[in-house]
């Protein structure tokens, strides 16, 4: 499905809106100017930062902003993702470079830049997906990507437990968002949703909100004995 950055926008969103976590928010995305981030406008005491993923040069603006603080990361949600169809037979140099340069480049650097802020018992969430356990057709190389998310955080766990950062994966499943209309519009929107309900064994989508308590979950002290672990958060829909 193309517009994954949007998607995961709206899971950004929702996850900087909680209450429960008392900590500094900041919001990245490549598409949206600053003052058209939703949350930024709801949550109160943010700093929002739009920018790149996938360009270095933004994620030092990025993390500029943070050590102008002066209080460090307890939190990084790394989440900013792309995908779209394309078979093998029509897989490009370019696909495969957006791909990956935001998915795995671009969550490789945001959490190797972050690490000089990163304070003792900081979490660091990343967001796959469970299309990195399945082979849905067309979709290999957001599968593939999604894959390398999941390896990198068990290596990333392993390296920064000395430090007392905790990395963990949240797999979200079949979410809705506004992507699916723009995807399909909005007179199939409903037809789509039921579909793809259809799929999950609790008989509905998840919604943005779900996939946000699951990283509050990750980002809190209640999840502090879990380390390198992958939380599905998919009504059930690789677990039968």
């Amino acid at each position: 499905m193309t517009g994954d950055i949007a998607a995961a926008q709206t899971i950004g969103s929702a996850t900087a809106a909680t209450d429960e976590v008392p900590a500094a928010k900041t919001i990245d995305s490549a598409t949206t100017a600053t003052d058209d981030i939703p949350a930024a406008k709801t949550i109160g005491s943010v700093t929002a930062v739009a920018g790149d993923i996938a360009d270095p040069a933004d994620l030092d603006r990025l993390y500029d902003a943070v050590r102008a603080r002066g209080k460090g990361l307890d939190i990084v949600f790394a989440n900013a993702a792309a995908g779209s169809f394309a078979s093998l037979e029509e897989t490009t140099a370019e696909h495969f470079d957006q791909v990956f340069g935001t998915n795995v480049r671009g969550t490789l650097f945001t959490v190797q830049k972050a690490l000089p802020l990163l304070n003792k018992g900081a979490s660091v969430i990343l967001t796959s997906s469970v299309r990195a356990d399945d082979g849905l057709e067309a979709f290999g190389t957001y599968s593939a990507s999604k894959a390398a998310i999941r390896s990198y955080a068990r290596t990333w766990a392993n390296e920064l437990k000395g430090r007392g950062i905790r990395v963990n994966v949240i797999s979200p499943g079949t979410i809705d968002t506004p992507v699916l209309e723009k995807a399909v519009g909005a007179d199939k929107v409903d037809e789509a949703r039921a579909s793809f309900a259809a799929r999950v064994p609790l008989g509905r989508m998840g919604t943005p909100r779900e996939v946000a308590d699951a990283v509050v979950f990750l980002a809190s002290e209640q999840s502090s004995f879990i380390l390198g672990a992958n939380i599905y958060v998919d009504g059930g829909e690789k677990q039968f």
